[in-house]
């Protein structure tokens, strides 16, 4: 088993550092509705998550909530509310959204807020160690304090001075030292520390939380690619300059991005569509197959026309599951081959776009096994066992699609053709629907049709 680690740039071994694979992933600062770029992201870590179990993996999952914020403290003046209402609403506005998605839940959500004796013990020790320093109760991490900074984004410490939008603060040591601890200001909330009142930065609240709940080195670390720097690079950096553990995290696994009209999708631009308007005209099932339809770490582009397709191929993976075998109908179809396909697309870095060509592979060759008499009922076991390992649920009733009164149509047609004994253009239509993906079976009480199956 492979993964693509940001940190050395190319695929790796899998190999955890213990019995239980560790696992942080970052989670959202609630300051309003989840859109479908988290998403997306949520649905491929949780996809990583389930698929290490079902290789024999035990996964401790830990992620996030960053509930203080300059955006999160901003949205609760305008609503003349506190912060803490503010974000907790979101909060379960958001484990609303993930469920609905079939998201399953990390094994511990910690948030900032109740961590903040942990980060000041951080944030203290590093300025022991001469890795922080403190001005006017604003404390920053020193990052020439170590040789490896810039090492995630393989880029070296001079050109991202040159290249990075940094806050240029007179107090600093250097520019790119960034901020571990921010003094407080009017109307905002804050906590009693060493350096006086004040709030936590960002990024030093995923390296305690992690270190906290996971310990000194964790197996994996997930993302947007966006994330990559600056947050994860300070990560890296506070979290070995306090533990002197190396490396912080084994792979690092970062995903692309969800644009909206090739444009990255945005809180701040506000070219976003959130989970809820999303679900308003599409399954999860639908969703989740949509951002599994892309490798995790290339872009993808956001469009109506696209979920509608993947609305149409959930569908055909629905009605492969609700073929019924007939009692004492011939041998058993061997799908065993096709789980071996799944796993080798997974394990090499998990390729989902290899993995569900496996599912509709199965789905087609169940029907093409019932049309040959064959049972398929453990074969469907099967196709639902796999597909499970993406989330996905395939169920409820099979939907018509506006193709379908066509077929309806054309069946009708040839049933008449064939009363007339024109066989010559009954298998035309026959064949024609064929071509298009319909099989059709003429049965005593009538022809029924379906998809084969495929993507």
């Amino acid at each position: 088993m492979k993964i693509h680690n940001t940190l050395s740039g190319k695929k790796e071994e899998f190999v955890p550092g213990g019995d239980e694979v560790k696992m942080y992933v970052c989670g959202v600062t609630p300051y309003s509705s989840c859109h479908i770029g988290h998403a997306m992201s949520y649905i491929i870590f949780d996809v990583v998550r389930r698929y290490l179990e079902f290789r024999g993996y035990k996964v401790k999952y830990v992620q996030n909530f960053t509930d203080v914020d300059d955006k999160i403290i901003a949205r609760a003046n305008n609503l003349g509310r506190p912060t803490s209402e503010v974000s907790q609403e979101l909060i379960e506005e958001y484990f609303e959204d993930m469920d609905r998605l079939n998201i399953r839940r990390a094994d511990v959500y910690p948030k900032a807020t109740e961590e903040i004796p942990d980060i000041i013990r951080v944030v203290q020790g590093l300025i022991d160690k001469g890795h922080a320093y403190e001005v006017n109760g604003d404390v920053y991490f020193r990052v020439r304090s170590g040789d490896n900074y810039g090492k995630l984004s393989h880029r070296n410490l001079d050109d991202l001075r040159s290249g990075a939008r940094v806050e240029v603060e007179e107090a600093k040591d250097d520019p790119m030292d960034f901020a571990l601890w921010k003094a407080a200001k009017a109307g905002e909330p804050s906590w009693e520390s060493p350096w006086g009142y004040g709030r936590p930065g960002w990024h030093i609240e995923c390296s305690v939380m992690s270190l906290k709940y996971l310990g000194n080195s964790l197996d994996i670390h997930g993302g947007g690619q966006d994330l990559i720097f600056p947050h994860h690079e300070n990560e890296i950096a506070q979290s070995e300059a306090f533990t002197d553990v190396v490396p912080f995290v084994k792979y690092w696994m970062h995903n692309g991005l969800l644009q909206l009209e090739q444009d990255k999708m945005s809180k701040s631009v506000g070219n976003l569509v959130t989970v809820r308007e999303m679900l308003k005209k599409s399954s999860a099932d639908a969703f989740r197959l949509f951002a599994m339809n892309s490798h995790y770490r290339n872009p993808l582009n956001y469009s109506d026309e696209g979920l509608s397709a993947m609305e149409r191929a959930v569908e055909r993976l629905r009605r492969a599951l609700q073929i019924e075998d007939e009692e004492g109908n011939g041998e058993t179809l061997d799908a065993e081959t096709y789980r071996q396909r799944f796993i080798e697309a997974m394990d090499d870095d998990f390729n989902t776009p290899q993995a569900l060509a496996v599912l509709f592979d199965l789905a087609r060759r169940i029907n093409g096994a019932k049309e040959q008499g064959l049972l398929v009922g453990q074969a469907q076991e099967m196709l639902r066992e796999l597909a499970g390992v993406l989330g996905l649920q395939l169920e409820g009733e099979v939907k018509e699609f506006p193709a379908d009164p066509f077929v309806n149509l054309l069946v009708e047609v040839r049933s008449e053709l064939r009363t007339a004994k024109q066989w010559q253009l009954a298998d035309m239509v026959r064949d024609r629907l064929g071509d298009l993906g319909v099989t059709l079976e003429d049965t005593p009480k009538g022809t029924k049709w379906q998809y084969k199956g495929g993507k």
